[in-house]
């Protein structure tokens, strides 16, 4: 099915997208309608143009293709599936996310992974193939975050990295620790690359490149420091 969304307002949108019988549904001139693909289960959307705030919120078991860039609250709540965007995202990419993952090609913007969160089998990933705005991983529960910093100078992730981070992980691309990091946030050389391996070679598979170019430099881990938790705050112990 094919869709033109010029003048189309982003409910009858949905609408349309929701009530179609086809698996596969491709949307041109898509320029900032809301909520596309909110709670879709089961289909394959491929975007032309620029998705507004909440693409793919409550997403379940669906592929989401964005052929331009996306808004704030990309994933919002996603569930499971994936969404592929080639170009930059705005704020709050995955926020509370619980399952699925998110490959952009670009840059994101503040507060990606916020409240991210994993249960039993689903860990959910969010890849930046560029820099991210400052709260990457904040209040992070759960999942991965990866940020590869291709075609950044010095270190890709703004202040307050991992603010309130209490599961999880987060992998950047750098020699250097992010400054500022909080005392309940360790921060170490990544080791063995086997950890990040299979995301970076999916970006690549993706969006092109070189996957053991990328590999070959240094990565930074973070991780909660258990002997000096933000869990504590969350849960009742």
């Amino acid at each position: 099915m094919k869709l033109n969304a010029s003048n189309v307002s982003f409910k009858d949108l949905n609408y349309s997208i929701k009530a179609s019988r086809d698996k596969e549904i491709i949307v041109d001139n898509v320029l900032g309608q809301r909520y596309i693909g909110s709670g879709v289960i089961g289909k394959k959307i491929i975007i032309n143009g620029t998705p507004g705030n909440a693409l793919g919120a409550y997403l379940m078991d669906s592929t989401i293709i964005v052929n331009g860039s996306g808004q704030d609250a990309t994933g919002d709540t996603m569930d499971s599936g994936s969404i592929i965007v080639y170009g930059n995202c705005g704020d709050t990419t995955g926020y509370a996310m619980r399952g699925g993952e998110i490959y952009i090609k670009g840059n994101a913007g503040y507060r990606v992974g916020i409240h991210m969160k994993e249960y039993a089998d689903k860990i959910p990933v969010i890849v930046v193939g560029g820099k991210v705005g400052d709260f990457l991983g904040e209040y992070q529960a759960g999942g991965i975050i990866v940020v590869l910093g291709i075609g950044v100078e010095g270190i890709p992730v703004g202040a307050f990295c991992g603010t309130g981070m209490h599961g999880g992980k987060i992998y950047i691309r750098s020699s250097q620790i992010p400054v500022g990091l909080p005392k309940q946030v360790v921060a170490e050389k990544l080791e063995n690359k086997k950890e990040v391996e299979p995301y970076v070679k999916k970006y690549i598979k993706y969006f092109g490149g070189n996957a053991q170019e990328i590999l070959k430099d240094d990565f930074i881990k973070l991780y909660p420091n258990s002997k000096n938790p933000y869990k504590q705050l969350y849960t009742k112990n």
